[in-house]
């Protein structure tokens, strides 16, 4: 997908995070959600709407896949002109999971896009094709999907951006990867089913919360969290999505079983800061080509 290059940075801003239950299989209603939540973000001041991974349809469709998918583009359009319906008076960055269907392959993808007043000026400025598809236990993505292969940074009116669809974040390198390309915040939709009630936190909850603190404090970023709600097939998404700072300190949590808007501000310049306190991102990329010759290595076994 093209890159835009973005005209002056708003360094200061405020992110609405949306976790809610999509109807299953019903793009239209969800898409009417959608619209309910742009218009809510507006009354709040929102400058980033995010949204969970494979918002507009819900995450068991399995072989719906097939029909439910569709370009970047059309989903694009249709946000575009759902905003303008609102009529609204300034422009609003989306963050939204969805299948994609793109050159004959299907894709759990979300896009990053600004939307505008008028829908003709609405830009499409990143797809992340998910990374990691699990196929085990109750997943089964790669009967299904095809897997993305690359890992991104781009420019947004609010600083440089990646995006990681929820398993992608359980492997640490992925995260490495992009703060080491100049990630400042990053968007993480998931669709996590809950599981483990033997605590008072559930125990997918708490994982995440373990893995997004490390990973904003170790890499000095801000991670943001979308979460699904609800229930398909027996299955329950439980919210409870994090916004953790980039000390690596939580800023919020959404509700636990319970549809939300939770807005945040954010502001980049505590990047600095924490990397100032804990130059570990520094430290990190002072021994990239050392690391690169390892990788090297690891993918030639004859060479260990």
């Amino acid at each position: 997908m093209p890159i835009h290059h973005i005209e002056g940075i708003q360094r200061q801003f405020r992110i609405g995070v949306g976790q809610f239950k999509p109807e299953k299989g019903q793009y239209l209603r969800n898409l009417e959600r959608i619209g309910q939540l742009m218009r809510q973000s507006l009354q709040e001041g929102v400058d980033v709407l995010v949204l969970p991974e494979t918002a507009t349809t819900g995450y068991f469709v399995e072989g719906g896949v097939r029909e439910l998918a569709m370009p970047a583009s059309q989903l694009l359009s249709d946000l575009a002109y759902l905003y303008a319906d609102l009529h609204p008076e300034r422009p609003l960055d989306i963050c939204v999971g969805f299948y994609e269907y793109l050159d004959g392959d299907y894709f759990n993808s979300a896009l990053y896009a600004t939307l505008e007043p008028k829908p003709e000026h609405t830009r499409l400025v990143h797809v992340h094709q998910k990374f990691f598809l699990p196929t085990y236990g109750v997943f089964e993505e790669e009967r299904f999907v095809a897997r993305g292969r690359r890992l991104e940074v781009f420019p947004t009116r609010f600083g440089r951006a990646a995006i990681l669809i929820c398993e992608d974040v359980w492997h640490s390198i992925t995260s490495a990867i992009v703060a080491l390309k100049g990630a400042q915040v990053l968007y993480v939709p998931t669709a996590s089913p809950a599981r483990g009630f033997q605590t008072e936190q559930i125990e997918n909850v708490e994982a995440y919360r373990r893995m997004l603190t490390q990973i904003a404090g170790e890499h000095t970023i801000y991670v943001v969290q979308s979460s699904l709600v609800g229930f398909e097939g027996g299955k329950g998404f439980v919210g409870a999505s994090w916004i953790v700072n980039p000390f690596g300190k939580v800023m919020a949590q959404g509700p636990v079983n319970q549809e939300a808007l939770i807005v945040v501000p954010l502001d980049l310049d505590d990047l600095a800061i924490a990397r100032a306190q804990l130059p570990l991102l520094s430290d990190l990329r002072s021994v990239v080509a050392d690391i690169a010759i390892q990788f090297e290595r690891l993918a030639r076994p004859e060479a260990l």
